[in-house]
């Protein structure tokens, strides 16, 4: 309930900034304003999860950090909607339809394998994935995957509703500092 009523009311107030964001996308690079990704999510069930494009077209789907170069196929305005967590607005629907939450582990892309496999040895898997985590605020994407895990995990056993709220107070912060974002 708490991803619902918190989802409809950011959809509420965001979807004026989101709507000046997918227009910026599309006048500042040639496809659409939305990537749909294959995501993993709770019982490693496949989903597409969207997010406002700042890559170009034909950019490999693989994570970033294993471009050769990611800045290279960053979209003139990218760069700032990664930086500044705006890529992510999209994933409101995907709360919305209950493929995520709020707070979880951030979900793997399809063939991120190592992470799914250590994953599911540790039970992570039975988490719906966040669209914010524990993770997220400890280190983002300069984190190794052994060390996400063991962050997922300990979110696992911690999990409660006052845990999920300092985990979002976190993250604003970690957005407003714009810490740990590496591309």
């Amino acid at each position: 309930m708490f991803d619902l009523v918190l989802a409809l009311a950011a959809a509420v107030v965001l979807a004026l900034p989101a709507l000046l964001v997918a227009v910026l996308v599309r006048l500042t690079s040639a496809g659409p304003a939305l990537y749909w990704s294959d995501r993993v999510g709770r019982h490693n069930a496949l989903f597409k999860m969207p997010k406002f494009r700042s890559m170009r077209v034909g950019t490999p789907a693989v994570a970033t950090h294993l471009l050769a170069n990611p800045k290279a196929h960053l979209t003139p305005i990218g760069g700032f909607l990664r930086r500044s967590s705006l890529d992510e607005l999209p994933q409101l629907w995907s709360i919305l339809v209950g493929d995520m939450s709020f707070v979880g582990p951030r979900p793997a892309l399809f063939n991120q394998y190592d992470l799914i496999e250590l994953r599911t040895k540790l039970g992570v898997h039975e988490l719906v994935p966040g669209l914010t985590g524990w993770a997220q605020v400890n280190g983002r994407d300069e984190l190794p995957i052994p060390d996400k895990v063991k962050l997922d995990v300990d979110y696992l056993q911690r999990q409660s509703l006052w845990f999920d709220i300092r985990i979002l107070w976190l993250t604003l912060v970690k957005v407003l500092r714009r810490d740990g974002v590496s591309h």
